[in-house]
């Protein structure tokens, strides 16, 4: 599917590592580019007619952002990734909210970006972190959201799909729940945004976090999606130019509207500009296709390896494009090098889930991820390679 738009695929080497980052296709190169070379001033700084130009670049792009996840323009402020986003969240929002003895729910199966500042948080104000219980396929489900809330519980806060599980939360249904009982929801869209429609009014989340390069757009970009009501309650832990209306001394500073106001300093330009025609792209292809074709991909990965004994895969269930699995009596990273002498790219480790063995009783797997440039030929080679224990373990001594 439109693997000629990625100049990545023009060498020797077959991508399944896309839960990490993606590759870029030819139009967001060029869109970054164009910025740098045609008119490379700064935002909202000048008044000259290049400057005005990025203008209304960058505004446009925060405009496609909101209309891509049904949101209102005011609600998008530019991070530099999801990671920047959660922290600012619980950082500049939670932090100054919860009390000590207040619970934050989230899951074994998180990654550190949605487990570390929590913890952090409990750490300074004596917050509880506290975990939904995971059902048989380390899925969550809704009883067992019901059955982790306590009178404590003030947020919760989930991936929309998990980083190594690949499961899709019911988001809609908890945060329905969750607000019934004056409980907040954040949601890590680091894995779900890129592939699945995302309509947050639909989800009604309070806040929503993202990555521009988990969808085809350039690192160090990301998107901090709240709610307008919130956003306006939210501390600015950024502070410079930019940001402000004027200041004149300690008792007379103004800071401008939301979402402006966090934004300080000079943003990642050209990755804003590569975001949207990121989402361009997305929106040409259709992201139910997207989403379609990575599902069957998954489906015939799991078929063709269910007859290969010695390899496990613990996340069959999901409907994700991502699969995670085991080599018996071989080491996951030794699994990768191997792929790699056959120019195979693959995840191995923990993939920033730490606690997710606590769960699976496993510490590390070997992780594929899906795209859109994926194809069944690759898979095929790829399971090729794994049917033979002996051969792995042959050549990774």
């Amino acid at each position: 599917m439109n693997r000629e738009d990625f100049p990545m695929l023009d060498q020797d080497i077959i991508y399944f590592d896309n839960g990490a980052t993606t590759f870029k296709p030819k139009c967001v190169i060029e869109a970054m580019n164009e910025y740098y070379t045609k008119y490379s001033a700064n935002a909202h700084r000048g008044d000259y007619d290049i400057s005005y130009k990025v203008d209304v670049a960058y505004e446009n792009a925060r405009k496609n952002v909101a209309r891509f996840i049904n949101a209102d323009v005011e609600e998008i402020v530019f991070t530099s990734g999801a990671t920047d986003s959660l922290n600012r969240i619980v950082n500049g929002f939670f932090a100054n909210l919860l009390e000590a003895g207040d619970e934050v729910l989230i899951t074994l199966s998180e990654h550190a970006s949605n487990v570390l500042p929590w913890f952090n948080l409990a750490k300074k104000n004596g917050i509880l972190v506290n975990y939904i219980e995971l059902d048989t396929n380390l899925h969550v489900t809704i009883n067992n959201v019901l059955k982790a809330i306590s009178p404590r519980t003030k947020v919760i806060s989930l991936a929309g799909i998990t980083n190594v599980v690949g499961d899709e939360r019911p988001i809609k249904e908890i945060c329905k729940l969750a607000h019934e009982r004056g409980i907040f929801v954040v949601v890590d869209g680091a894995q779900s945004v890129p592939h699945t429609k995302t309509d947050v009014k639909d989800l009604d989340c309070d806040f929503l976090a993202f990555s521009a390069h988990k969808m085809m757009g350039p690192t160090g970009v990301g998107v901090l999606y709240g709610k307008k009501e919130l956003l306006l309650n939210m501390e600015v832990i950024s502070l410079g130019g930019g940001m402000n209306e004027s200041f004149d001394n300690i008792d007379e500073v103004y800071l401008k509207e939301v979402p402006q106001r966090f934004e300080a300093g000079t943003q990642n330009i050209a990755g804003v500009i590569g975001l949207s025609k990121a989402i361009d792209y997305i929106e040409s292809v259709g992201i139910d296709n997207i989403n379609l074709h990575e599902t069957k991909l998954k489906k015939y990965f799991i078929e063709k390896i269910k007859d290969v004994k010695h390899v496990h895969v613990i996340n069959s269930e999901c409907d994700s494009g991502i699969i995670a699995f085991t080599v018996d009596d071989v080491f996951a990273q030794d699994v990768a090098y191997y792929l790699n002498k056959y120019h195979i790219c693959v995840r191995a480790g923990n993939h920033c889930a730490k606690i997710l063995k606590n769960a699976i009783g496993v510490k590390n797997t070997v992780r594929v991820s899906l795209y859109i440039y994926n194809t069944e030929s690759e898979i095929d080679r790829l399971v090729s390679l794994l049917a033979d224990k002996e051969k792995i373990i042959r050549e990774m001594i």
